[in-house]
């Protein structure tokens, strides 16, 4: 049967963005960029043009470096060469074809790197030692080196840099990815932030990082057009929390008021779980956010829908069920069945 008259599938205004519909395409790191020059190949342009021409409302890209430093492992795309730049016109132009919607994910992993991916140790806000393995490297995170303001200075022009090349590129927009434990992140974060100077110490200094990035971007491209991604869920330490929620998340809202931001991607591994005072964690930001919010942490199609019916959230991301499936759109629009999503079977290619 048609689910075609659900919510999830009328078409949307998001600020400067008109949307076919709600449904977005999450990032997803594939690692098939070429790892000599971090350009993304014609087999890249062809897996997001078929996603678009499938019909999805907003594609977000896999994390992409605005700098050689922010490489955590092989086969990621960059946006800070000419090269770069010309490989992701590619992409953009394809998805516009279709009459897609298509944003840069700007990622830096931080202390999450390798020499041996990038020639020189790795860079943090503090000399702490990540626990685990570098993915796909399989050595153990090195001790990273505390960057010098003027090493944060240049990382926060590469941010800047990475938004101008994007919007060179043909992007609709960009999204920071300010969560999981990775750059932004690790300066935001108490346990990896250790400094004393103007960037460490209390949490409004710790989040000073991400606010001169904002205003750097700005520079370069809309506020409207920028997404910005955070979450209280770290990748490379599952026993982490805020601690203490309320106060952590003001914070958070309060410098996205400031700067002007409207779009949110809070990311959390389950959308349903319960997070503070018996709300999930985007439904405690609704509470305190009047803006654009994406919903994402394994949703369904049913719990997507009933989010954005009860304005919860107003687009809703999907990671897994795009790698398998190519046409989800058009599935879930003629309830034909999904292919699940098996790592063994789709991790290593493209489709």
């Amino acid at each position: 049967m048609s689910k075609s008259n659900l919510n999830m599938f009328q078409p949307v205004t998001i600020n400067q963005w008109k949307l076919r519909n709600r449904i977005v395409m999450a990032p997803l790191t594939r690692g098939f960029a070429r790892d000599e020059d971090g350009t993304v190949t014609d087999e890249i342009a062809a897996y997001y043009e078929q996603r678009a021409r499938d019909g999805v409302g907003l594609i977000i890209t896999e994390g992409i470096n605005p700098m050689l430093s922010g490489k955590g492992t092989y086969g990621i795309p960059g946006l800070y060469t000419g090269a770069q730049i010309a490989s992701w016109k590619k992409v953009t132009e394809a998805v516009h074809r279709h009459g897609g919607t298509i944003i840069a994910q700007l990622w830096h992993v931080g202390r999450l790197s390798h020499s041996d991916l990038i020639g020189r140790k790795p860079q943090a806000p503090s000399p702490i030692q990540a626990e685990g393995k570098v993915h796909k490297l399989h050595k153990p995170y090195e001790c990273p080196q505390a960057m010098t303001p003027l090493e944060i200075e240049d990382a926060v022009y590469h941010f800047q840099m990475a938004a101008r090349n994007a919007v060179l590129s043909g992007f609709d927009g960009v999204e920071l990815h300010a969560a999981h434990g990775y750059l932004i992140d690790q300066f935001i974060n108490e346990r990896t932030n250790k400094r004393t100077d103007q960037y460490g110490g209390g949490l409004q200094e710790r989040l000073r990082f991400l606010r001169e990035i904002i205003e750097a971007v700005k520079k370069e491209i809309s506020v409207e057009r920028i997404s910005i991604r955070f979450s209280e869920k770290k990748d490379d330490d599952p026993s982490y929390s805020w601690a203490s929620r309320v106060e952590t998340l003001h914070a958070y809202l309060a410098l996205f008021r400031e700067t002007g931001i409207t779009i949110l991607h809070p990311s959390t591994e389950s959308y349903a779980s319960v997070w503070l005072d018996g709300l999930n964690f985007h439904q405690a930001i609704r509470t305190q956010w009047e803006h654009i919010m994406i919903g994402v942490g394994n949703l369904s199609l049913e719990t997507a829908e009933e989010a954005i019916k009860g304005s919860v959230i107003d687009l809703a991301a999907f990671g897994r069920p795009f790698i398998a499936n190519p046409d989800l759109v058009h599935k879930w629009k003629s309830g034909i069945p999904l292919t699940a999503y098996d790592s063994t079977r789709h991790l290593s290619v493209l489709i």
